[in-house]
This record gives structure tokens, C-alpha cells and sequence, in this order.
């Protein structure tokens, strides 16, 4: 921490004041095909400070936040705190208290593994993918980091934890009569799922090379949409987001505490920990405890989770920012969902579900057309439609995306899809 960081905002006229510290140590690897390019090693200090400023009425709270280089001088520090001040002045938002220390909370012991044993499980499961002549990996980057944030405010609240946090970049290669393309991936992470991550890229080596077989998607009446892959998650976060104190204060969310806000046994749950996340806190941004938390009870909504300032508006004193969640509620084998006429897409161009709104839109790259005639890989068109009016059927197996644990496999009926004309048609 800057050296005259403590000492000027103890002496400045801030009525209050947090210092997040993040200290991130990593390697990077960058490999072109399997062999190895360039590889670095880091070790990182960034410092937040975020100060409040209440107005002379005491009727309204400011804020306003920056980073502080560990190099700053003090006259530095002193005039970048002032001006923070000022800005903390501008900002009306009414009054409300910031977390205190929770009583009996304290940070156990963590054991957090090294960053050279993340590094070598990532090494060891990109040498273990069968590749053949038509498709095979491209290149690959590879971030592996352990985490340690100190959270200090003037409150009283002084907490540390560390945490493994991971990521790797691969470009999959698929060629076929002189046609290749690539198909891009991210993986985030807390370590290394070896099983998990050769598994899927396995997965995106089939999807490239039934992308070079595809026929354009058919205009589609009535068909329903089967979601496989990360896409799903954003169905969910839809119900996650709509649980946010944020959400609910700003009205862009009109769920309350007993309705039944989807029309399957939908079970959503917070989770202060999830294998393998690269978001398993301890306690969030403002200090406050993480906790398991039911947002969701089979389609009824149960509780809201978010920041302290909105979830101070809403009366909500122990609520907390969630940051892995867990969806459950379905009852049907991945065969029952695949099941008569649908189609399962697999890769988007882009797939996003409103929030707010509830519209869904995605562009279709890669699906599978399941009909009388079998399984049709096709590519082109889109699917657009609105969570209100789609209905949903899940898959009882359960896959993850780093902070989502959701069904496997998830039918939504009701969605629109737009094929492609051709010639003929």
C-alpha cells in the first residue's frame, strides 16, 4: 500500500472511506501450435480507494473512487483524495450506512494451490487433446495467478483473503476441401478442470468440423431451441440479475419477495463457493460476508442480493454481492430434451438476454436440425424471442461456466427463428 495512503484520508474531511488492495502474482505462456513462443512472470499491486462525502444537511451521500500508484508522492495522495472529495460532493444519492465488521466473522485458513502447479495442469491437458490432420489447436495462451485483496475501510472492517484465479485462450483450427476455420475460446477459471476442459475442446473440434458441413438453416415454424453450451448461462443471469437490490430500487425489476417468477420448479441459489470459480470470495467489494443464499425456490422468488447502497434502501441490512450461483430444478435425461423436431445451437455469433427487458437474440453459427430425416448441421439465421412468453425444460445434469453451475441442456419453447432463404424457397 502507498505509504501515505492511511494517514491522508485519516486526516482528510472524508466521512468515510474503503481501500481495496489487490496484489495479483501469475505466469503467462503463449504457444503457437504446442510449441512454446514467449512466457512471462508477473507480480502486480493495484490500489483503490473509494471516499463519502455527505452533504451539509445530512441528507444525501457521495461517493467517488480512483486508483492510488504505489509511487505517489504524499502531496500526490493529499490532492488526489481532495479532488475525489469534490466530486463526492456532487453526487446526491440519499443517505445510507455503510457495513460494519460482521461479529464472528473472520477468514479461515486458505490453502491456495501455486501458480506453477496451475500452470503445469494446463500445460499437461493441452497435450493431451487427439488431434487429426482436419482439425486440431491453432495456438493457445495460458494466465494462471493467485490472488491476495486486502479490503480496509473506516468503518473498522480489515479483511484479507487469496484466491486462485485462471484463464486460457485457444484457437481451434477445422479444414475440408480446401475451406478452414477457426473457432475461438475462453476459459475461465479458479485452476486447472483438466477432465473439463479437454472434454469441451474435444467438443469444439467437432463443432469445427461440422461448421465446414453445414447447409443454411431453414425457415423453422414452431421449433424449439435446445442450448448446450455457455450460451445457457445467460438464460439464467437473466433471473439472477432481476434478484439484484439494484434491479429491484431502480424499478427495472418488478419481482418481489413470493411471486412466482417462472413457471418450472426454477431453484437459484448464491453460493459462497463453487468449485473451481474464479470468483469464490469471501466476503465482496464492500466487506460484507458471503453467504449461501436461496434467491429463487421452485420458480418463486425467495431473496435479493446486491450492493449495500440499494440493498440500504430496500431495508435489506444482510445482504451481500453474490458471485457464483447455482441453478437447479430440472427433471428430464439429456435424450428426452433432444427429442422430436428442435434445434440445438451450439455456436453463436453473439447471444444475449436482456435483463431488463427479457428479449433474447442470438445469430446462429453452428446447429444441430433434429428431425425425421436425423441430425442436420446448419449455420445461418437467428433466434430471438422474450423470457416472458418462452417456456422452459431442463436437463437434471448440471454443467459449469466458472460462477454458473446450470442444467446441461435447456429447451426453451417459444422462441422465433429466422432461417435462410435460398434460391427456391
Amino acid at each position: 500500500m502507498n505509504n501515505y495512503l492511511l494517514s491522508a484520508l485519516t486526516a482528510s474531511p472524508a466521512d468515510a472511506w474503503e481501500i481495496t488492495e489487490s496484489t495479483t502474482e501469475g505466469w503467462e505462456f503463449y504457444f503457437i501450435r504446442h510449441k512454446l513462443d514467449q512466457h512471462r512472470a508477473k507480480q502486480v499491486t493495484h490500489t483503490s480507494v473509494k471516499v463519502y462525502r455527505k452533504s451539509e444537511d445530512g441528507a444525501f451521500l457521495g461517493s467517488a473512487s480512483s486508483e492510488i500508484q504505489e509511487t505517489a508522492s504524499q502531496s500526490e495522495v493529499s490532492d488526489r483524495i481532495a479532488a475525489l472529495l469534490e466530486q463526492a460532493a456532487l453526487v446526491k444519492n440519499p443517505v445510507y450506512t455503510l457495513h460494519s465488521p460482521a461479529e464472528g466473522f473472520a477468514v479461515p485458513e486458505q490453502d491456495v494451490p501455486s501458480v506453477e502447479d496451475m500452470a503445469s495442469d494446463f500445460i499437461r491437458a493441452m497435450q493431451e487433446i487427439p488431434e487429426t490432420e482436419g482439425e486440431d489447436i491453432n495456438s493457445y495462451e495460458i494466465f494462471v495467478n493467485v490472488i491476495r485483496r486486502h479490503f480496509l475501510s473506516s468503518t473498522g472492517i480489515d479483511l484479507t483473503e487469496t484466491m486462485p484465479s485462471s484463464m486460457i485462450e485457444v484457437v481451434v483450427n477445422a479444414r475440408r476441401d480446401g475451406r478452414e476455420i477457426e473457432l475461438y475460446r475462453n476459459y475461465v477459471s479458479g485452476t486447472c478442470d483438466r477432465e473439463g476442459l479437454k472434454n469441451d475442446l474435444i467438443r469444439t473440434l467437432t463443432y469445427g468440423r461440422d461448421r465446414l458441413r453445414t447447409v443454411p438453416t431453414p425457415p423453422l415454424s414452431g421449433v424449439d431451441v435446445v442450448l448446450s453450451t455457455d450460451a445457457a448461462a445467460n438464460v439464467y443471469d437473466y433471473f439472477v440479475s432481476r434478484m439484484m437490490t439494484s434491479m429491484k430500487y431502480q424499478r427495472l425489476s418488478d419481482w418481489e419477495v413470493c411471486d412466482k417468477v417462472c413457471d418450472v420448479p426454477l431453484t437459484v441459489t448464491a453460493l459462497q463457493s463453487l468449485p473451481n470459480s474464479s470468483q469464490n470470495h469471501l466476503f465482496d467489494a464492500e466487506g460484507a460476508p458471503i453467504r449461501d443464499l436461496v434467491l429463487i425456490k421452485d420458480g418463486i422468488a425467495s431473496a435479493f442480493h446486491g450492493p449495500r447502497q440499494y440493498s440500504a434502501y430496500l431495508g435489506l441490512e444482510d445482504a451481500f454481492i453474490a458471485y457464483n450461483f447455482s441453478v437447479t430444478g430440472g427433471s428430464e435425461n439429456e435424450e428426452a430434451l433432444r427429442s422430436g423436431t428442435c434445434l440445438e445451437v451450439v455456436e453463436f455469433s453473439d447471444f444475449q438476454v436482456d435483463p431488463m427487458t427479457g428479449d433474447i437474440a442470438g445469430e446462429i453459427r453452428l446447429g444441430y436440425l433434429y428431425d425425421e430425416n436425423g441430425v442436420t448441421p446448419v449455420s445461418g439465421g437467428s433466434v430471438s424471442g422474450n423470457m416472458h412468453t418462452v417456456s422452459l425444460r431442463l436437463s437434471s445434469a448440471q454443467r459449469q461456466y466458472d460462477t454458473f453451475l446450470s442444467p446441461a441442456l435447456t429447451r426453451l419453447s417459444g422462441l422465433n427463428i429466422t432461417g435462410i432463404q435460398t434460391e427456391g424457397n
